[in-house]
Formats: structure tokens, sequence, C-alpha cells
């Protein structure tokens, strides 16, 4: 009960030094104690269930159940095929949920909230899954707390603890206080903080106590568990697209069953032969792929710094219409550097340091923030870092001036207020230190310094203060305010903000990155709008935009104070007319997200605060900054940025795009695949002519072509001209722009060129279709000719499904070694299944002649070759 031990007791029964915080060795120790600090969920699937799962579907039952059948009528060759093919199929999904669980796996781990640790006498972040007790954790508004932890330092501090308590008003933290009750409540439990938990204001320090299974979380771990298997809204219309296949694909097999029963064929050989049919008409394998697929496209993704936590993100990525990026750390270098100071006087940044007057304002900048800066290396907020920066280089040591005026309260920085107050220890008095926005400073400051002298200020100082602002803003500087107030008693953070004397501001200056201004052409030539929302002022605003080229005139920036004047319906009928919404706070991006939402636009926005929260949520997609933004923000987005860079969101959106194309492509080629079997038995059994295919002919087909070269479609790289298109609607069929007719066409194409092949082989020997007494070895043979065209086919078919539009020579021949790697092993396959004796037997095939396998080949190309030149035609309309 680390509730009912003070502060001192904790840290020494836990043996660290809050100062110094835990060594390697003793984190090393205490991990081999404790473990790692993760939850345990559910339990993973055994590899035989996954097996065992994988044989759980109708079609399979069916399939088993004929090769008992025909094992009992002595077809033990056929039996055995059938019961291979099924096991074969169900290894495949074994192997793709365990690839599509891996890729997962890694994004959770990529995902996972951070915790500030105080190590070596080091401030580092790391992964919260590394902590051990004794470590000591530095908490701040917007972050999640990582473990259990007896607070040992508190300021203002308040925790949201509903996940634990149910209560969403958060609770206030005091370090200081012990309790001696023996069954306090947690809610009640003021010096302790508890994993899962948020920090929604104020700051403070804690010493771990339990991690993992041992913390209040872990006591509930059960309810915790996350199910990941919910579908995409993709993978739900495949499934239905899968269902609907399939009610058409067993009406056909009766009908077929039905027709042959009339026709007097061999009832038991049509019964296997609907069956198979039906196994290789409905593409069982759809979800399997398109999950691995989006698996591994998230994956790739997570590689250009981009992780998605939400496999749906991935399809709504590619219907991206409206970009709402941040201005600092992510259109811009997230460097700042004071380069003006004004107090009264002008000071620019050249070779000489400023004169004393400027000490003042440089002090309370450093006081009231929490950057550090030791022998070059630098942490905090970018902002902060360069006001200690500057200070550092003028011999105002951050380290010192703490020590020597340690901070005793303070009042956080606050999004609507642009304010950050803290109350620091003078020799025999207190001084607040307040520094933020120079118009929300100028609102509560009476006084400032002149000549070194405290003197009132009027409405034409506060106007001519401005002014010099508005100058540097023009040149796109950030300006920052400080003032200060001199106390003879320590005063409630309330009170801090009134009566201040205005030391002066700084302008910072943030370079735009290098690599916006092309990403912001590419989103432009995409069809993507990008919108520059932030927190500067207006005329910073725009100098970034214009450099960038989101903006090209100051009419379209508009202020928070002007959105506030604005009703809805004006809002969402100017919306267009912006590019930049300049002093805004969070609860305005709601407003705009949803007013460019009225319009049916497909909504991304960035955010990194703990208020950025609710429009991360509104938005479609919502991008989380992975450097700079909260633990709330990065629980909020869908995507988080693991550089805060612009040109990312744009490389994903273009992923996604290729993502979802790459989906539809295979499942476009497998349709056409499956057409074409189920066209050329249904049409051989209406024409009265033999079966061209035996079901266990139809079943190797089924799972040669269906897998690997499906996958590999799937996982084909990029194509960047994707980007010079306009976004994807999102209620669009996904058979739209021509894709049904690509299948229908290929399906009839393999469908008729494989009962070609097996008309050709009959009829050159001199036979006629309908002839009831056709030799066996003749039959076999034509069979074989079939059996190859429709495998071969279908396998350089694939090819020519890589691009709707481009050649197999514009997107590169072998530019996809996993594809023509599946052709080789598919052809490969097919030559040892009819070249190899006991096989051929197995599969009741047949050697081919050389010139036969002359014919096959050059019959199997047709589809490809057609479908390349329907393509080249229409590239040639399209130029006219």
């Amino acid at each position: 009960m680390w509730y009912k031990k003070n502060i001192e007791t904790s840290i020494q029964d836990l043996n660290v030094t809050p100062e110094k915080g835990l060594s390697d060795e003793s984190v090393l120790k205490n991990r081999e104690t404790y473990g790692q600090n993760k939850l345990e969920g559910k339990p993973k699937k055994s590899l035989l269930a996954s097996f065992v799962s994988q044989l759980k579907d109708v079609l399979i039952y069916v399939l088993l159940g004929a090769a008992a059948i025909t094992m009992i009528i002595g077809h033990y060759t056929d039996a055995i095929i059938i019961l291979a093919v099924v096991l074969l199929n169900a290894a495949i999904g074994v192997f793709q949920e365990f690839k599509a669980e891996k890729a997962i796996e890694a994004l959770q781990k990529m995902s996972a909230p951070k915790a500030l640790v105080r190590r070596n006498g080091e401030v580092k972040e790391i992964d919260s899954i590394e902590l051990v007790p004794g470590d000591i954790i530095l908490l701040d508004a917007g972050r999640y707390i990582p473990a259990d932890l007896r607070l040992i330092e508190s300021s203002n501090l308040q925790i949201e603890e509903s996940a634990l308590t149910g209560e969403s008003v958060p609770s206030e933290k005091d370090a200081s206080i012990t309790l001696d009750s023996e069954k306090t409540p947690i809610g009640d439990q003021v010096n302790m903080a508890f994993m899962s938990t948020l920090v929604t204001y104020g700051r403070g320090e804690g010493v771990v106590v339990a991690t993992g299974m041992e913390t209040e979380m872990g006591k509930i771990a059960k309810i915790l568990d996350e199910d990941l298997d919910e579908l995409t809204p993709l993978q739900k219309r495949l499934e239905e697209l899968g269902k609907t296949l399939g009610i058409i694909a067993i009406s056909v097999c009766v009908l077929i069953f039905a027709i042959a029963f009339f026709q007097k064929r061999d009832l038991f050989e049509m019964f296997l032969t609907a069956i198979s049919l039906a196994v290789a008409a409905i593409p069982e394998g759809l979800a399997a792929i398109v999950a691995i697929v989006l698996a591994l496209g998230v994956t790739r993704m997570s590689k250009i710094n981009a992780i998605v936590k939400k496999l749906p993100a991935v399809e709504t990525l590619g219907s991206v219409n409206i970009v709402c990026s941040d201005k600092t750390g992510t259109l811009t270098q997230n460097k700042m550097t004071v380069v003006k100071m004004y107090n009264g006087t002008l000071w620019e940044n050249s070779n000489e340091n400023p004169d004393p007057s400027f000490d003042d304002l440089m002090r309370t900048m450093v006081l009231c923030s929490d950057a550090t800066y030791d022998n070059g290396e630098a942490t905090g907020d970018p902002t902060e870092v360069a006001l200690v920066v500057i200070a550092a280089e003028n011999q105002m040591n951050r380290s010192d001036l703490v020590s020597k005026h340690p901070r005793v309260d303070e009042k956080p920085f606050d999004s609507d207020r642009k304010l950050m107050s803290t109350l620091n220890k003078e020799d025999q008095s207190y001084r607040v230190h307040v520094k933020g926005a120079l118009d929300q400073l100028l609102k509560v400051a009476t006084h400032k310094i002149q000549d070194g002298h405290r003197v009132e200020m009027t409405e034409k100082d506060k106007d001519a203060y401005m002014a010099v602002a508005e100058s540097m803003s023009e040149n796109a500087l950030r300006v920052l305010g400080a003032a200060y107030k001199d106390v003879s008693t320590q005063i409630k953070p309330d009170d801090m903000e009134s009566d201040l004397t205005l030391l002066g501001f700084v302008g910072m200056i943030d370079p735009p990155r290098e690599e916006v201004k092309a990403a912001v052409d590419d989103a432009k030539s995409a069809g993507i709008t990008p919108i520059m929302i932030t927190g500067d002022h207006k005329t910073t605003a725009f100098a970034i935009a214009k450099a960038l080229g989101i903006a090209d005139s100051l009419n379209q920036c508009l202020t928070g104070h002007d959105l506030d004047h604005m009703t809805e319906k004006e809002l969402i009928d100017q919306i267009h007319d912006y590019r930049i919404f300049a002093r805004v706070s969070p609860e305005h991006k709601v407003r705009i997200v949803k007013a460019f939402k009225a319009h049916g636009h497909i909504v991304s926005m960035t955010g990194d605060g703990v208020n950025d929260a609710p429009s991360l949520k509104t938005a479609d997609i919502g991008v989380a900054m992975g450097i700079t933004g909260t633990d709330v923000s990065k629980g909020a987005a869908d995507m988080i940025l693991t550089d805060d860079n612009f040109t990312t969101i744009i490389h994903a959106i273009e992923e996604g795009r290729n993502i979802y194309n790459n989906i539809k492509k295979s499942v476009i080629f497998l349709l056409s695949c499956n057409l074409g079997e189920v066209i050329a038995i249904v049409t051989s059994i209406l024409f009265f002519w033999p079966i061209p295919l035996l079901p266990t002919q139809i079943l190797w087909i089924n799972l040669i072509t269906d897998s690997l070269p499906a996958i590999a479609l799937g996982i084909d790289k990029g194509d960047h001209d994707v980007m010079r298109k306009k976004p994807r609607d999102p209620k669009e069929s996904f058979f739209a722009e021509g894709a049904w007719l690509k299948a229908l066409m290929g399906g009839a194409l393999i469908g008729g060129l494989t009962l070609f092949a097996f008309y050709y082989s009959i009829h050159s020997a001199g036979y006629a279709m309908t002839d009831k007494n056709l030799p066996e070895a003749l039959l076999t043979h034509s069979r074989t000719m079939a059996f190859v065209v429709l495998a071969v086919s279908q396998l350089f078919y694939s090819l020519s499904m890589r691009h709707f539009e481009k050649s197999i020579f514009q997107v590169g021949l072998f530019s996809n070694p996993l594809l023509i790697g599946s052709i080789a092993l598919g052809i490969l396959l097919q030559v040892g299944v009819i070249s190899i004796p006991f096989l051929a037997d197995a599969f009741k095939v047949s050697p081919l002649a050389l010139q036969d396998w002359g014919r096959v080949l050059l019959i199997a190309l047709i589809p490809m070759a057609l479908s390349e030149i329907v393509k080249g035609f229409r590239r040639a309309l399209k130029n006219i």
C-alpha cells in the first residue's frame, strides 16, 4: 500500500535517488525480477488452432466429404489429391494469417506509449514496456501514466482516471500527502498515479511502484483485451461479394448437376466436378489476401515514417482531398532560433551580443521554460529550446538560474490563454515569470520597463509594441513576449497573470522544410488541397504558406478572431476561400474540419496537443505527431508521423492509394481466373461436350493461381503516377472504371481459350466434340492441353493485371520479382505434374510433345496480349 508511505520511505524502499534515477545495472536487475511492463493479453492462437480454423468452411467440409466418398468407392488417387489440396490451402492460409499478425504486432510496438524517465542523471524518452519499479517518471499534460506510481512531486497536477474509477472529472493530485486508511479507494489515493490514466493538467514526478500485471490496470487486464480481428470496410464488402458469388456459384453447380443428370453423364464425376467448380468459383482466399496486403502495406508505410494504427485508415487515405496541417515542425524544420529581441530597443542576431538591458527578458524566458540545454544537447519544446540557447550564448546557464531561483509553483501553458507562468524564489521574496503570445500579454500587462525603471504602459505604448511585432511577423518570425511581477509572499496560480510588467519580446524563425514545397506541389497535382492551421500570427503564417505554395494572397487567411464572428453556415459557405487559418484554438479546428466535411470532402487533420483530440477524431484521418505529440493525440489519431513531417502525410496518401489499387488488382485477377474456370465447365456441359477439366485438375489450378500470384500483385511496387489522379470517391464501387469489364473480358478469354485448346486437340484428331466414344488417350491428351492452357494463361494474365492502363513494359517486366517467381514456379509445377509419371497418373494427364507445348504457350499468351492491345488503344484514344 504505497499510498500509506511518505515520499522518503517510498524512495528508500525502492533504492533510488530522484535526482539521478536508476543506474543501468539496477534497471537490468529489476527487469530480471519483475519482467517487462506490459499487460498479458489473450493467449495467442497456436499453429494447430490456426490450421483447424482454416478448415472451418462449408466448402471445405463438402470437399472432405467428397474425399471420403472417393476413398470408399476406391478412387484413392483422387481422394489423396483432394486432401492434399485442402491441407496445402489451409497451410497457405496459416502462413498468410501468421504474416498479417506479425505485421500488426510490429505496428503495435511502434505505436506503443512512451515514457519520460530519468536514469543515470539524464532524462530520456523510452518505450513504456522498458520501465521497471524504481524508475523516476516525469509527467506533463497529455501523457498517459505508463505504470503505477507513487508521486514524489506535483504542481497543479490533475489526472483523469475514468479508465479505473469511472469518474470523468480529473482527480487533483498532491504528492506531499500521506494517507492512513487501510482501504482507501483508488479514486481517493491522491498521492498515486495509475497505469493507463491520463495527465490532463500540470506536471509532476513519480517513482514506479508496480509494472505490468502487478498494476491496478493489470488486475483487470482481461477487461482491456481488444479484439484486433475486426474487418475493415473493404474486407466487409469483399466478404459480402464472396458470399454473393458463392450463392451464384452453388446455384450454377446445382444447375450443372441437374443438366448432367438429364444428359445421363457419370453423376459421381459430375458431383465432384460441381464441388470442385464451387471451390474454384468462390474466391475464399479474398479475405486472407486482403488482410495480408493491408498488413504488409501498413508495415511498408511504417518504413516511410507513417504508422497506421487502424487498417480502415489505409482505405480512407486513398480518398483524402483536404490535408489540414499544423505549421510548426510539420511544414517547418522545428528548429527555432532567436534572431531579434525588442524591449524598446531592437537587437538583431549578429556577431554582437545583446546589451545588459535584455538580461531580465532572457532570464524570464529561461525560468519560465521546461527545456534543457547542456553540453550542446537540448531537450524540450523547440520554442523553449531556442530561448534557453540564446540565454546560454549570453552566459546565462539554465541550470545555474534554476538552482539560484527554484520554481515553487506554476500555471502551465494553456492553448486558450496562450500563456505560461511560474513562481520562482528570489532572495527574500518571489517573482512571477510569464511568457506567451504578445497580444495576450498586453491584455494583462499594466507597466513596462523604460530606461531601467518600471513605468505605466499606455495604449500608445501597446500599439507601438504591436507595430514592431507585426513587422517581425511579416518576415515570418514567431513573436513571444515576456513579463514579470514581484510579490512578497507565495501566491496562487490564478493570481499570477495580472498587473504584469512587460519586459519585451523576441522574434524567432523556424524555416520551411526544404522538401515540403515539392510535397505541396505533388498534393495539388493529386487533387489534394493543403491547408495550414496554426496558432501563429496571421502574417507569419502567410509568409511560410506563400513560400511553400499553399497560399498566394493574404486574403486567403482567416484568423480565430474572425472565426468566432462567423456562423456555421457562413463558415461552410466561405470555407473554400481560405488556405490558412491563423491564431486558432483547438476548438476552431473542429469547426474547420466539419465545414470541409459538410461539402463531402475527406479530411486529414494533424495535431499534437491534448486539446487536439476532438479535431483528430472528427477528421476522417487524424494524424498525430510522433515526436512532439502527446499520448492523448496519438491515442485519438488514426496515423502517427514518426518524423512530424508534412511530406510524410503526402507519401502516406500515395502509399494508401497504391495499396488500395493493389488489392483491387488482386481481386479482379482472382475473379477473372475463377470466371474462366466456370465458363469452361459450364459451356462444355451446355453444348453436350466432354468435361475439359477433371475435379482434381480444377482444384490444382485454383491452388497455384489463386495464392502466390494474387499476393504478389497485392504487394506490387508503388506507381507514383497515382498522384496525378484525383482522390478516389469513398462511395465509388470497387468495380468502377471498367473493372467489371476487365474481369469479364479476362474470364471470357481464359475460359474460351481453354475450351479452344480442348476442342482443337479433339478436332485435329478427326473426332467431333459430341462423339460418345472418344478414345481415352485422346481425351486425356485434350484435357492435358486444356489443363496447361488454363493454368499458364492465368499466370501470364497476372502480368497484364499489374496496371489497368500502362503496358507491362512501362511498369517494368521484371520490376516485381515475386510475381515473376510465382509465374515461374507455377509453370514449373505444371510441367512437373504432366511430366513426372506418378503425378501424371494421379491427375490423369499425359506428357505433351514439343509442338503441343508451343501451341499451348502461344494460346496461353493470348489473354495477356489482347489485354495489352486494349490498354494500348485506350492510351492512344486518351492522347487523342
